[in-house]
């Protein structure tokens, strides 16, 4: 698996706090990876760090080997996708017009969308379950439709690496399991990478193979998930007692104890 995505050295301090330091992360193609911490730990700080949305405070970001910083900024969105938390900014235009701006970065100057970029953006659509919705406006759809839109934007964009922050959000729950389902398969089958900040330790689980915890103390723990998320390691990072459970068919599940 080749590298697509990593750090060296890390580090970012927020408000005189040391929330990571001396990180040095490898995402290769197929793999799944899932960053798991308590409020203010500094989960979105990294993500937009690996993004290039935000400055590196120590260290540096390489996509595909070479310093992020270097890339071009329309060769860069064509290999980092992007999905922020709550990133609510309605306009007037319809469903396929905002799952079309995925496609913005593949375009020349004078080129508009073409019946693969068209073809691409409904696929996506799709992806969500959102088929059927391509001429609804966006200011019509619902906390959890619109989230599952911009997931799609993300897919119809087709980067080599994805980076979303709780996209899972607003999702009900049979959304949430198809939705992360579809991003693992994305990720795997076309030998892409993909990240994403989760708050479920349950869906870690199941849908990622790797796991980064962020203390936001400084310390951090990487590595598989069968050997990151452990029950001891868990109340550790969140401060109170889980138990773990067994479903019979090998899996596991965390509940918070008493």
């Amino acid at each position: 698996m080749s590298v697509l995505l990593e750090t060296r050295g890390l580090g970012a301090t927020v408000a005189n706090r040391r929330l990571y330091g001396g990180l040095d992360l490898s995402l290769a193609g197929g793999q799944c990876w899932g960053v798991l911490g308590p409020n203010g730990a500094g989960k979105t700080t990294l993500l937009l760090t690996l993004a290039g949305l935000r400055r590196a405070a120590e260290g540096e970001v390489r996509l595909e080997g070479r310093p992020l910083a270097d890339w071009p900024s329309q060769a860069r969105a064509r290999r980092l996708g992007v999905l922020l938390q709550d990133n609510r900014e309605v306009f007037p235009s319809t469903v396929l017009e905002t799952a079309l701006i995925g496609r913005h970065p593949h375009l020349g100057r004078w080129r508009q969308e073409d019946e693969t970029d068209l073809a691409l953006a409904r696929a996506a659509l799709a992806d969500v379950d959102l088929a059927g919705f391509e001429d609804r406006g966006v200011d019509t759809l619902s906390g959890g439709e619109y989230q599952r839109l911009q997931i799609a934007v993300v897919l119809a964009q087709a980067p080599r690496v994805m980076l979303l922050d709780e996209p899972v959000n607003h999702l009900d729950l049979r959304h949430q399991r198809s939705v992360l389902a579809t991003l693992r398969a994305r990720a795997r089958r076309q030998d892409h990478a993909l990240l994403m900040v989760l708050h479920d330790i349950n869906l870690a689980a199941r849908f990622c193979d790797h796991i980064l915890l962020l203390h936001g103390d400084g310390e951090t723990l990487q590595g598989r998930r069968e050997d990151i998320l452990r029950r001891e390691t868990l109340e550790r990072l969140y401060g109170c007692p889980l138990r773990e459970l067994e479903d019979g068919e090998g899996g596991r599940w965390f509940v918070v104890g008493e």
